[in-house]
């Protein structure tokens, strides 16, 4: 029981056209985030991002600081955004508990000192899904429900990428410093995520595919738009996205990912988009 981390290093568009398969999934796969009784955190140097996952069974787990943080506690000079894709959890925060439902979301601003995972159910453990980033100031903790998400359907059936994207971290519906979270579940028929692609070179990303049916892949396109790459990812796992890198999927079948960033503004809608035409 305890907390384990690794960390990334940020890399340059021209090294990442120099890497082969194992280089790329060793810089920028998360492939393990749900072990029972763990935390499992990657700390990359890309806007100093965290993401990771925690998966209580036995008991409660304690979020504490880790050695790269330098701080008395996690979230000495961060804030922090979850959401739980397993059953039913709770989490404490400074002695408030808040019940998380499943694909229910928690902001926990800078400054909180006590935070503590917990399952209702060992036999249908929550799985948190964890991302931070620095904080410079601090805001309410606030737990958001799919009811309460700013929701935008786009796509379609004949494009293959039909899709309802439920903002639940994000301005308008809670504050936060830089961090923003959402969740994007594909209808059945569509395998397509963020097409049209883009970047935005003044936000950093985090993927987080799952709901992935099993013995089925998704594979991740990154890259600069005139040259991609691609990582083939299992169910519940996660891939970072650089600000220079497009961030696109397409799956064996439909599935759902939760994108979370953070970076220099909190405009949802700030991307250079990429025609489908261009890419390479």
């Amino acid at each position: 029981m305890g907390i384990l981390y690794n960390s990334r290093y940020a890399s340059s568009p021209t090294e990442v056209m120099g890497m082969d398969t194992e280089a790329l999934r060793d810089h920028f796969l998360i492939d393990k985030l749900f072990v029972a009784d763990e935390i499992h955190l990657t700390y990359t140097h890309f806007d100093r991002y965290i993401a990771g996952g925690a998966m209580p069974v036995a008991g409660g787990l304690p979020l504490e600081a880790i050695a790269p943080l330098k701080a008395d506690y996690f979230l000495e000079r961060r804030e922090l955004g979850l959401i739980n894709i397993g059953g039913a959890g709770r989490v404490e925060v400074d002695g408030l508990v808040y019940e998380i439902g499943h694909k229910e979301a928690l902001y926990v601003g800078r400054g909180s000192k006590l935070v503590v995972f917990s399952s209702d159910d060992s036999n249908s453990p929550a799985k948190f899904y964890i991302n931070s980033a620095p904080a410079h100031c601090s805001y309410p903790t606030k737990k958001v429900t799919k009811a309460e998400a700013e929701i935008v359907e786009l796509g379609s059936l004949e494009t293959a990428n039909h899709r309802i994207i439920n903002k639940l971290l994000i301005a308008g519906v809670v504050e936060t410093c830089q961090l923003q979270m959402g969740m994007t579940e594909l209808k059945p028929g569509s395998v397509w995520n963020t097409m049209p692609a883009h970047t935005h070179d003044r936000r950093m990303e985090v993927y987080c595919y799952f709901e992935v049916p099993q013995g089925q892949s998704v594979c991740h396109f990154m890259g600069k738009p005139n040259e991609t790459r691609h990582i083939w990812m299992q169910n519940e796992q996660a891939v970072i996205s650089p600000p220079w890198s497009i961030h696109a999927g397409a799956g064996t079948s439909n599935y759902t990912f939760i994108w979370g960033m953070a970076g220099e503004n909190l405009d949802y809608g700030d991307m250079d988009a990429c025609a489908i035409t261009d890419l390479k």
